[in-house]
């Protein structure tokens, strides 16, 4: 048996151009797969089955658990810092980019339903920015957030750090629908 990561996922280290290409895509893939069942989950929920929810859900962070593995391997975990800005200049990429060109795609596509879902991913993209943006200010001068809770609307991202609004701004969810972290 290999000697196991106790505690901690596998370290990273310089992978072949190979072996780094096939990280990345089981990175992908484990991630889709994680949401893909975290949809499951919620769909048996609905249909009154709680333990094959319950099932799902347990899948589900297993295979968050290999992407965590694998982006560890590929390097892409640092300290706290590093990993606000890694995550506010994805949220850029994303605002600034990828949904605009998807948005014109869908656009000139006619497909309403894809430009509703771009829109609402890039607008709570736009709210993680600002959040990891004000976040990274404090943990630069050593200081964590405070307990203050986050809340998501559930039908379009849309994130709040303390008092949940009436409804979303964004689409309109009634605040007693938004998820507290």
């Amino acid at each position: 048996m290999a000697e196991p990561f106790k505690n901690t996922p596998p370290a990273p280290e310089k992978l072949g151009a190979m072996t780094a290409e096939n990280i990345g895509a089981a990175l992908a893939g484990e991630s889709q797969a994680s949401q893909k069942y975290l949809a499951f989950a919620a769909v048996a929920a609905n249909e009154g089955y709680p333990n094959v929810a319950r099932l799902f859900r347990a899948v589900a962070y297993a295979e968050s658990t290999h992407a965590r593995n694998h982006l560890s391997v590929l390097g892409g975990i640092g300290d706290t810092a590093a990993n606000l800005k890694a995550a506010w200049g994805g949220e850029t990429f994303e605002i600034d980019e990828m949904y605009p060109a998807y948005d014109a795609v869908a656009e000139l596509q006619g497909n309403d339903s894809a430009r509703t879902s771009i829109r609402y991913a890039k607008k709570a993209e736009q709210d993680h920015q600002a959040i990891y943006d004000a976040t990274l200010k404090g943990v630069e001068g050593k200081k964590d957030l405070g307990a203050t809770a986050f809340h998501v609307c559930p039908i379009c991202g849309h994130t709040v750090v303390g008092d949940v609004p009436d409804e979303c701004p964004v689409c309109g969810t009634a605040a007693a629908h938004f998820e507290e972290f």
